[in-house]
């Protein structure tokens, strides 16, 4: 179970940006991601997601703007210390054992080494953790990527992209690891570019494209209400009975079908008022916005870039 504290911010941006020469690549992000929740950082690849969450580690430097972790400047030990992370794929060594390299981690941070198994278990890799990091597949590579990133038992995780690259069931494997890591008090910060990913792990969800911040809330605000499609005859009359009962503003006509933008429970409603005006009814059902199509009003249908771009 999540414990969220909506007045306690673990991270918090104000205007963040970042210029590179003349491209603003972040351009004014406020982010403010609350202590005990999952929080998605959802945007196409190149809309500035990663450089946004090396700011925040204090790998890249601001630009413009205020930001503070757990607290602290980014880059602060005082912060980092309460922070894991996993940006652009883990760089262990590859003729080290999985269970050497976060021995050799948990040394530099100062870790004790029984915490190496127990993040071995968190992460379902206990029976491969003698065997070489480069004979892992790279579903495992992630997963002792995140089991890095755990070492510290973090208060926060940021994880970039962590399904990139990964088959069905390599991704829902994550999808999983990810929902267990995202309980009691630890907050995750998580970038993606899956919509399903989002969608079923997170508590609330920030929209980026072309380095903005378009959109900020829960999947269900970012939705917005649902509508309702009817198809009825003669549809000039049953046009002006829907304006009647919902208003001008919330009926329209797509393809010679009703949109209605109303809650479900008005379905009845609505069909009681269209039948006693003799309107015959051959279709009513509710449809439901998808956070794939907000995204992509969102962002105008923003596609994948080409390799080597900023993301």
């Amino acid at each position: 179970m999540r414990n969220i504290h909506d007045d306690v911010h673990v991270v918090q941006a104000r205007g963040l940006t970042k210029v590179y020469g003349a491209r603003r690549v972040v351009d004014g992000v406020d982010l403010m991601v609350r202590a005990g929740e999952v929080y998605g950082f959802l945007g196409p690849n190149g809309a500035g997601k990663t450089t946004t969450l090396r700011i925040l580690l204090g790998l890249v430097r601001l630009s413009e703007g205020t930001v503070r972790v757990l607290g602290h400047r980014p880059g602060d030990p005082r912060g980092l210390i309460g922070v894991g992370a996993l940006v652009e794929g883990p760089g262990l060594y590859p003729y080290l054992s999985g269970r050497d390299n976060l021995r050799v981690m948990a040394r530099y941070a100062g870790v004790p080494m029984r915490r190496v198994d127990e993040v071995l278990e968190l992460v379902n890799l206990t029976d491969r953790a003698a065997d070489r990091f480069a004979t892992y597949s790279l579903g495992m590579k992630q997963r002792l990527g995140v089991a890095a990133a755990l070492l510290k038992d973090p208060k926060l995780l940021i994880l970039d992209e962590p399904s990139n690259g990964l088959d069905p069931a390599g991704m829902a494997e994550m999808r999983r690891l990810i929902r267990r890591l995202g309980t009691g008090e630890r907050t995750v910060l998580l970038s993606s570019h899956q919509l399903a990913e989002v969608e079923e792990i997170c508590d609330r969800v920030g929209v980026i494209s072309q380095g903005r911040m378009l959109a900020e809330g829960t999947v269900a605000e970012l939705r917005g209400e649902g509508q309702l499609m009817v198809r009825a005859d003669p549809l000039p009359r049953a046009r002006e009975v829907a304006e009647r009962v919902l208003g001008p503003q919330r009926v329209s006509v797509v393809d010679g079908v009703l949109r209605l933008r109303t809650a479900p429970h008005r379905a009845a409603v609505v069909n009681r008022a269209l039948v006693a005006a003799d309107v015959a009814v051959s279709e009513l059902r509710v449809v439901e916005r998808t956070l794939e199509d907000v995204f992509f009003e969102l962002t105008g249908g923003a596609g994948q870039p080409r390799v080597g771009e900023e993301r």
